[in-house]
């Protein structure tokens, strides 16, 4: 060939497009946004001819900060439900929403009243809350638009909130609900309480975090025990008439009743401060337990020689190690029989103290109690009925007295003995001086054995971040064990028992662990404690009876027509009218005397709010659901305990089941070496910051490739893989795009074998891609698309399909190629809009450009008869395997530098026969991207190339003959045989 040789290259049909391969997706991503809410996609999606609805509801984040790496997988997760289920035909819709009521806000604005040295307290409740609700609606404003520049779809434009006056109108009527209904009762029992805040505490509220505590074992002394257990022995020798033997047996009995009127019952505590409420002891009644003397002590020891004490022999060595006694100094005198120890009375161990008063100078009794274990302490558990749920259940079951010696404050009531004043929690959150106080007087009485410090796991509030306690409070309760009485018994009569049935027969998990987690929770919680005494919320619209007992039929008010007033008024006015002047009488009325009725002014347990939310959502709004059930929930798993869990009982005490037919929970994220993150160790990945750096789509990408079930890791190592495989992605739909040019449909039965396997394969994975969307699933939809557009058509299909593209003029070959780039451009896009919102529109207007185009307007193409072929399936797998063992032996003459392009070879392939006439066809010299292939079923030579993967096929490499042909560069016998210069027969007709 000449050097004045024709230049082909303009001739070519190359890739031309002006999609580029840098996204730029930080700057274009907000265009993308502006360009939906002007042509108003969601609104238009809704005006889509009936369809079955699907509807999401959003469980409320907290408007109270900027997001983070959580709520920006929630609301991700959501989107892809959502934009998913419209795109598979449904009627999508989603309502975003936010919790406004609570501690937190509430907090806020009591420190920012703390930095002005103003008093809470001395603040009007109506101006206070005023001052909440604007800090609320700021962040709601804030929230909003982070959450839309994650590329979330949604009523944006009217979402709901907590503290709208029709919700909070909703809220108050539901609860009303339980009132009537007979679930609502005042009642005394501990309950997870913050001394810093003041106000009761629901689980989801707190958290558990290490902290230092004394603990402390302390003598109760025995001063009773029942004869009757020894005056059975005395009768079995009477029985038996063994006369020789009754003194001895008498005699034994009673030595036995004195040791343990002479002994001290051995507890162990880490909560001092609960000593002056004891009521009760509690034993095992399944551990072994032992009498043990002190023989000898040291110095600088509490014990005393010749005392006993009734310790569990599991624990005994190690309690008395505490008392510094090594095992010289004590021995085991004899086992203690259960019997025994329910035969015996102890005295308080500050029973008759100078100057108590009389406080303490109770009998203080033992129980046996099945959560008494002998793994810790001494294998006596000190029973405070007052500060413990097991202690509160051994007190009801034994009439035990309950004590209130805790203010609200977490100060000792001031008139306590010894320890009036002083604080269990101190207000900044620190220890009080209450268990100091109470140690040192137990040691002035020589009741403490012993004392250590520990650290424990213990509960604090998640919000002011100090240490909670159980504390015996009047507070208001839903029985979830009592009948309601709303007729609705198909499920249930119960709360608990709809709860019940509603996770078994009616609700969907994902995962499936959830519905066990939540049954377990439910199956044993006891019943919810709906009040808080704060300011900020809905309150308890109810009025009791002044001088009726709470256990009175008529200590609550029950009147519809009030009820009816005060609902009225939280439409016009919001809660705040309960807290205005006048608002007893005014919502009493005329019916009832206001001096015979307390108001109270408690406020609603947010979850209640959030629980309720179906009401005021899903079943008044335009856009929620007939039923008022939503189709799925979807949170985090620590809402089994929070929003679902809440959910679930109101929804039971109101709608008779739960509110939603479907649960999908997702794990926490971790940073990349799987450690929570934490401000403080400086590991956190704020989202804005993922955006700015990648945009939402790379964000929204890692979504869609982690195990979002389990704990899941995101960190900057993390977030460059899932770039790479984005730009890969890219990559093939770039050259997709530039390669696609108009051209009259091919009939696919017409297209040739390859181009109906890629249709094939196409019809596989809508069904692949539909279940896993269906399932919630969005791994396996996007490694399903990836896998498929990087190995079956960059690797593959592209691979081969380059040369027909490129050179070949209007041949079927080529039109049908391009055929094809169409419909993988219109499943492609589609497929994976819900996951890559921007980039799908990107490359969707690039096909179909207009100022009213979208692919979110659009749905998954219908699946089309013919394309699925197991029978061609089958054949193209053994084609592409026979073709993996010709790329082996090619790459190996190119890394021996034999060849520099595949399209200098022209292989040998020996096959069975069977093969052959398969290979005999296709094209395969195509297929295997090289000038020329003989295709043979004769035994191959020992030295051809073979694959241990792919048994049956050998290659012998050979060189093409002929010359390179200047346009496609295939190495042909017949190149420059042809009217145009250097060109084989295929471009020839090209060019002509």
């Amino acid at each position: 060939m000449s050097a004045e040789s024709p230049d082909y290259k303009s001739t070519l049909n190359l890739p031309q497009t002006d999609f580029p391969m840098r996204a730029g997706l930080p700057k274009r991503e907000p265009e993308w946004l502006d360009r939906w809410a002007r042509i108003g996609v969601y609104d238009r999606l809704r005006e889509k001819a009936a369809r079955a609805p699907f509807t999401l509801h959003d469980g409320p984040p907290y408007a109270n900060g900027h997001l983070h790496i959580g709520h920006a997988l929630n609301k991700t997760l959501k989107d892809m439900v959502v934009r998913s289920r419209q795109m598979m035909g449904f009627d999508a819709r989603y309502v975003p929403g936010w919790d406004c009521h609570g501690l937190p806000i509430e907090w806020k604005i009591e420190e920012a009243y703390r930095a002005k040295g103003r008093d809470k307290d001395a603040v009007d409740v109506v101006e206070f809350r005023r001052e909440c609700r604007d800090f609320a609606a700021q962040w709601v404003d804030v929230q909003r638009e982070e959450f839309k520049r994650l590329g979330i779809t949604g009523n944006w434009a009217d979402p709901y909130l907590t503290m709208d006056f029709h919700a909070e109108a909703v809220i108050a009527a539901e609860f009303q609900k339980f009132l009537t209904n007979g679930l609502v009762y005042q009642g005394s029992k501990p309950v997870m309480w913050s001394p810093v805040e003041k106000t009761a505490l629901a689980e989801a509220e707190v958290e558990y975090h290490d902290r230092q505590v004394d603990a402390i074992w302390v003598a109760f002394p025995v001063v009773a025990a029942r004869s009757d257990v020894y005056e059975a022995e005395t009768a079995y020798a009477e029985e038996e008439e063994m006369q020789g033997q009754r003194a001895s047996i008498l005699e034994a009995s009673v030595e036995r009743e004195a040791q343990l009127r002479a002994a001290r019952v051995l507890i162990w505590t880490t909560t001092p401060w609960t000593i002056p409420q004891n009521r009760a002891i509690c034993f095992g009644p399944d551990i072994a337990y032992g009498l043990y003397e002190v023989v000898a002590t040291p110095e600088e020891c509490w014990a005393e020689a010749g005392q006993t004490y009734i310790i569990a022999d599991a624990q005994a060595e190690g309690a008395l190690a505490a008392a510094r006694l090594d095992p010289a100094m004590w021995r085991r005198v004899r086992p203690v029989q259960v019997e025994e120890l329910a035969a015996l009375t102890c005295a308080h161990p500050l029973r008759g103290a100078d100057g108590a008063a009389g406080e303490w100078d109770y009998d203080v009794p033992l129980f046996p109690g099945d959560h008494v274990t002998d793994d810790a302490g001494t294998g006596f558990v000190h029973t405070a009925p007052s500060h413990g749920d097991d202690d509160y259940q051994i007190g009801l079951k034994h009439g035990l007295p309950m004590t209130y010696n805790v203010e609200a404050d977490g100060t000792l009531r001031a008139d306590l003995p010894f320890f009036g004043g002083e604080a269990i929690i101190r207000p900044n959150g620190k220890p009080g001086g209450a268990n100091k106080a109470v140690i040192d007087k137990l040691v002035e009485r020589g009741a403490l054995l012993a004392r250590a410090r520990l650290t424990i796991s213990d509960a604090h509030s998640w919000r002011s971040k100090a240490p909670v306690i159980r504390l015996n409070r009047p507070q208001w309760f839903a029985a979830i064990d009592r009948p309601v009485g709303d007729g609705r018994d198909e499920y249930g009569r119960t709360v608990r028992a709809r709860a019940l049935t509603s996770i078994d027969s009616l609700v969907e998990w994902t995962p499936r662990r959830g519905r066990n987690r939540l049954h377990s929770m439910i199956e044993n919680r006891p019943d919810w404690v709906l009040s808080r005494q704060r300011a900020w919320g809905v309150p308890l619209t109810c009025f009791t009876r002044v001088g009726a007992a709470a256990d009175d039929p008529d200590f609550l008010l029950r009147d519809p027509e009030v009820n009816a007033r005060i609902i009225a008024a939280f439409e016009a006015e919001g809660a705040d009218a309960w807290y205005k002047p006048g608002a007893k009488e005014r919502f009493l009325g005329s019916d009832h005397d206001p001096a015979d009725w307390n108001k109270v002014d408690d406020i609603l347990d947010v979850w209640f709010d959030s629980g309720s939310t179906h009401a005021f959502v899903l079943r008044d709004r335009d856009d929620g659901t007939e039923d008022g059930i939503a189709d799925v929930y979807l949170e985090g798993t620590d809402q089994h305990r929070g929003w679902f869990h809440s959910s679930m009982l109101q929804g039971c005490g109101t709608l008779g089941r739960a509110p939603y037919r479907a649960v999908v929970t997702h794990g926490f994220t971790l940073d990349e070496k799987g450690v929570k993150m934490s401000k403080s160790l400086g590991n956190t990945i704020v989202p804005q910051e993922v955006v700015d750096q990648y945009g939402a789509d790379i964000l929204r990408l890692w979504v869609a490739t982690v195990d979002y079930t389990s704990d899941h890791r995101i960190g900057p190592e993390i977030l460059k893989g899932v770039a790479d495989a984005y730009r890969r992605l890219r990559n093939t739909m770039r050259f997709m795009l530039g390669s696609m040019t108009d051209a009259a449909p091919v009939d696919t039965l017409e297209m040739p074998e390859l181009d109906r396997w890629v249709l094939h394969r196409l019809s596989q994975l809508d069904d692949e891609i539909r279940a896993a969307y269906a399932a919630y699933d969005f791994a396996a939809v996007f490694q399903a698309i990836f896998q498929f557009a990087t190995v079956d058509l960059s690797s593959f299909y592209f691979d081969i399909r380059k040369d027909a593209l490129y050179c070949d003029g209007d041949t079927p070959r080529r039109r049908a190629a391009r055929t094809v780039l169409g419909l993988l451009h219109e499943r492609l896009t589609t497929w994976l809009a819900p996951i890559l919102p921007f980039t799908m529109e990107e490359i969707w207007l690039e096909v179909h450009p207009g100022e009213d185009s979208s692919v979110h307007l659009q749905d998954f193409p219908a699946p089309r008869p013919g394309w699925h072929d197991s029978e061609l399936a089958a054949r193209w797998s053994r084609i592409r395997a026979v073709r993996r063992v010709v790329t082996g032996a090619l790459e190996m003459a190119r890394r021996e530098k034999i060849i520099g392009s595949s399209l200098e070879a022209a292989p040998v392939v020996h096959v069975d026969a069977e093969t052959a006439a398969l290979l005999a066809g296709v094209n395969f010299d195509d297929i295997c991207i090289v000038s020329a292939i003989t295709v043979t079923d004769t035994p191959a030579p020992p030295e051809a190339y073979r694959s241990e993967d792919t048994d049956g096929v050998a290659v012998v490499f050979a060189q093409a003959q002929g010359g390179k042909c200047q346009r496609c560069w295939k190495v042909l016998p017949d190149v420059g045989h042809h009217g145009h210069d250097g060109v084989c027969a295929r471009c020839d007709a090209a060019l002509s």
